[in-house]
């Protein structure tokens, strides 16, 4: 009898010890970085597979995420000066150039520039995530390619955006083909936050929530301040 009962405490506590343990495919703050691609003025002026102020509010939640659980970041542009303009205040707001090395280009496929190239693979992770302007053009790019190379890599698919939605999804198809990994911005944050008790970070987290999250902000903010939760 008591060897029954020890085999199934045994057996209990290995399956609580498995159903503790997150997949490896989770991200971390840790286990990534985050290439953040042609959020420009211009890039985004024709930009129809999403509303633009809806792209500002989930590149904000990416940006502030990343800040706030230090991920390794690279931001990049591409001709700034001659076309496409200064980056989104909400990139600039966390990311300020002043200080954060943004990296112009001449390509459409960061991948191929020299100096981005460098600065990615710098950061030592073989895991990348990546959102921009457009989806079809600057983004499939670098993804096709880091894919190619070896790398495991995330699409914020609903902080990209692009001409139509037909090209936004056509492209977002063709890199889940290849292997490329679709999230969007509320599910990055979350997913790097993913437990509420870590108190270091659950204001920065939720106070961004609130200003960029929408009606998901709103309920933070009603249960913040109706409920004391």
């Amino acid at each position: 009898m008591k060897k029954i009962i020890l085999t199934a405490v045994l057996a209990l506590g290995s399956f609580v010890a498995f159903a503790q343990k997150p997949s490896p495919s989770l991200l971390t703050p840790t286990n990534h970085a985050l290439v953040l691609i042609d959020y420009e003025s211009q890039m985004a002026f024709p930009v129809t597979s999403i509303s633009v102020d809806q792209l500002r509010n989930n590149t904000a939640l990416v940006a502030g995420a990343s800040k706030i659980f230090n991920v390794p970041t690279v931001v990049t542009t591409v001709a700034e000066k001659s076309f496409s303009g200064p980056v989104f205040p909400e990139v600039e707001q966390f990311y300020p150039k002043a200080t954060s090395n943004y990296i112009d280009r001449t390509t459409m496929n960061t991948w191929e520039d020299v100096n981005a190239y460098k600065a990615i693979t710098g950061k030592g992770k073989k895991t990348l995530v990546i959102g921009g302007l457009w989806t079809s053009v600057c983004i499939v790019g670098p993804v096709l390619s880091a894919i190619n190379d070896g790398y495991t890599v995330y699409v914020i698919t609903d902080a990209s955006g692009d001409v139509s939605k037909e090209a936004h999804e056509m492209a977002v198809t063709r890199m889940v083909q290849a292997g490329a990994r679709p999230i969007t911005s509320l599910q990055y944050l979350l997913e790097l936050q993913r437990d509420w008790a870590r108190g270091e970070t659950y204001k920065p987290v939720t106070d961004l929530v609130k200003k960029y999250g929408g009606s998901y902000g709103i309920g933070v903010q009603y249960a913040h301040d109706m409920l004391k939760h």
